[in-house]
């Protein structure tokens, strides 16, 4: 079946340009002009993952993320902006969006990145079911925690903390930090992290990976504490303490 999109954008020939281009990828597409219809399509049916345009009349795209998300929607989020300054990007990462690309775009971009956000969310197939070898003392399952560095993880639950303080992750933030925690001491280059959590390497111009350590940074950080993501320039990060 094909995946469902839910495009919302104001100008109608990038609306309309990109509404054939994921039309021609395979896609189902909705296209809407603004963040009230996509508002209302979301809640007729909801999409496999949205496409939404920041600046748009009435409604704009981080109202349309704010809501959906407060109303528990998970669906994976696209922002389109104009916007380049690394504080326009963070207030979409804060209303909830998973991923952005920057206007003037190149439409083969959306899509791995389209690609990218739905591989995560996809189910992960069942395991072959493998027959109990009678007789034999099974060990005990290993612990649901992952920990490092004076933070823990339950990957199952999606939750985690740093000491007795839990975080608000997003889903991006939340498995960026787990491959984190889970190389804690190595140094993660820029190539293996945009492979592992976005499963495409956006280049060296990309500010993607940055904007994201650095919101993350922001929610770990504690007044008097050490600084826990480190920054091997040149290279890419390591969480380690102190």
């Amino acid at each position: 079946m094909p995946h469902t999109l839910l495009l919302a954008e104001d100008d109608r020939a990038i609306r309309n340009a990109l509404e054939r281009a994921l039309t021609l990828e395979g896609y189902r597409v909705t296209a809407v002009a603004d963040g009230v219809e996509a508002l209302a399509q979301a809640h007729r049916s909801r999409p496999d993952v949205l496409v939404l345009d920041v600046m748009m009349p009435g409604i704009d795209g981080l109202q349309v993320c704010r809501v959906l998300r407060a109303e528990g929607d998970r669906t994976p989020v696209l922002m389109l902006t104009a916007l380049v300054e690394t504080a326009d990007r963070i207030a979409g990462l804060d209303a909830g969006a998973d991923d952005y690309v920057v206007k003037p775009f190149d439409v083969e971009e959306v899509f791995a990145r389209l690609r990218a956000l739905l591989r995560r969310v996809a189910p992960a197939p069942a395991p072959e079911p493998v027959p109990e070898p009678v007789a034999e003392t099974r060990p005990e399952p290993s612990g649901r925690f992952v920990e490092a560095a004076g933070l823990r993880m339950d990957p199952q639950a999606r939750r985690a903390w740093r000491g007795g303080r839990e975080l608000e992750l997003t889903r991006t933030e939340f498995e960026l930090l787990e491959l984190l925690i889970r190389h804690a001491g190595i140094v993660l280059d820029h190539s293996t992290i945009y492979d592992r959590i976005w499963g495409y390497d956006f280049g060296p111009g990309s500010k993607n990976l940055a904007v994201y350590v650095g919101y993350l940074r922001r929610k770990l950080d504690e007044p008097g504490a050490p600084q826990l993501i480190h920054t091997v320039r040149g290279v890419g990060y390591v969480l380690r303490e102190g």
